[in-house]
């Protein structure tokens, strides 16, 4: 039997998710409630075992990229973890050959992370190509992101970074397999932002085509893990030399005692096997447990990332349907009523000069949604029922009416 919404509710006591409507599930999901049973047993480990925790922690760092890996379809990829995905951007980016080749391929839809730290190496002279993501239709402009970024690829360019679902208004980048191979033909690197498709829009990086590329993403969105649990996938045969690393990156060459004598001005810093190419330094492994225990729960629960996809696909169509049945007036709000949703991410967009006024009035009835600039974002989650997505659409043509 498949689980139901009104099923899964339950499980989301301490979120209250029965109590108010929260349709904020691509912003931040709510967390089940094993993730504080988890956070307990983390404080009870380090209490018990003191130092010798972080034997147990690395264990569970090793189920939580076990957790990315599956949602990746990805068996041969490392994963190193970090907190946030700006800290692993960056050691991607300190590892470039920005001497050499120093251009850097994106679009003008990336999320805040990339779009700011590319604002400011443009400052220092790093050249940045803004392909543009164009119209809000969901058909050809999708398709057009990823022919222009192959367009502009050339043999200066030293990566290329682009989102997956572009954050704004959920449209899915197709052809991504096309931009690696215009990488791949000038021996540039290609770094996607994943994470609005992680666990809401299945994303295979081997029927994509991207087993050369990196993967950046992270589970405070639609994995309910939390902060503090974002990963950077890299190639089996990365031997990128990345400089901004932690002294992790070297475990597994300590032993020889690395700067206790000092080091031969002609030595290379060394690199530890695997995941660790990419690693940082000590962390706090509250987060890893709470992800562990919430990727078990999916998986008891049965929610694959097809399944996950199933439920959102019909939650964002009844509300698509509810906005359009109110027939708003379209300089109030309007829906792009030509984009195909099984082409659109985890959420339902709609343009309004007024987004944020909505945005607060509906949290004023107990409706929790979101906007970016003029773009009114309602992002359901698989613990919100059809009859709270109805009391959302009603809410909404109510404060639009006023």
């Amino acid at each position: 039997m498949k689980t139901t919404t009104a099923m899964l509710a339950r499980h989301y006591s301490r979120f209250r998710v029965s109590d108010r409507v929260l349709l904020t599930g691509h912003s931040h999901q709510a967390w089940p409630d094993v993730a504080f049973e988890a956070q307990q047993q983390a404080w009870l480990d380090a209490a018990e075992l003191v130092d010798d925790k972080w034997g147990r922690a690395f264990e569970v760092a090793d189920e939580v990229r076990d957790g990315f890996r599956r949602l990746l379809d990805d068996p041969d990829g490392h994963i190193a973890l970090g907190q946030n995905t700006h800290e692993l951007l960056i050691r991607f980016l300190s590892a470039l050959p920005l001497r050499e080749r120093p251009r850097l391929v994106t679009t003008d839809g990336e999320f805040h992370t990339i779009r700011r730290q590319l604002d400011r190496l443009e400052a220092e002279g790093i050249e940045i190509v803004r392909v543009a993501t164009g119209t809000s239709d969901g058909t050809s402009g999708a398709a057009a992101v990823a022919d222009g970024i192959a367009d502009a690829v050339d043999d200066r360019t030293a990566a290329v970074l682009v989102s997956s679902v572009l954050f704004r208004d959920a449209r899915i980048v197709e052809g991504l397999d096309e931009v690696a191979v215009a990488c791949d033909r000038v021996g540039a690197e290609l770094l996607v932002d994943a994470y609005h498709s992680l666990n809401a829009v299945p994303f295979s990086v081997a029927k994509m085509g991207l087993e050369g590329a990196f993967v950046v993403g992270g589970g405070y969105k639609y994995c309910q893990l939390g902060e503090g649990n974002c990963f950077l996938r890299f190639p089996q045969d990365c031997e990128l030399r990345p400089v901004l690393t932690g002294w992790f990156a070297e475990f597994g060459t300590l032993a020889a005692g690395p700067g206790e004598t000092g080091r031969a001005a002609d030595a290379r810093v060394a690199y530890g096997e695997g995941h660790l190419r990419f690693a940082g330094s000590t962390y706090d492994p509250v987060s890893h447990y709470r992800a562990a225990a919430v990727f078990r729960f999916f998986q008891e629960q049965g929610l694959n990332v097809e399944r996950l996809r199933e439920i959102s696909l019909s939650q964002i169509r009844r509300l698509a349907a509810g906005v359009d049945a109110l027939d708003p007036d379209p300089a109030v709000l309007k829906r792009d009523r030509t984009a195909r949703l099984s082409r659109r991410g985890g959420f339902l967009t709609m343009e309004t000069p007024r987004a944020g006024e909505i945005c607060c009035k509906l949290r004023g009835l107990g409706v929790y949604a979101d906007f970016r600039g003029r773009v009114l974002r309602l992002g359901p989650a698989p613990y919100v029922t059809g009859e709270q997505l109805d009391d959302a659409v009603a809410a909404l043509g109510d404060v639009v009416k006023d």
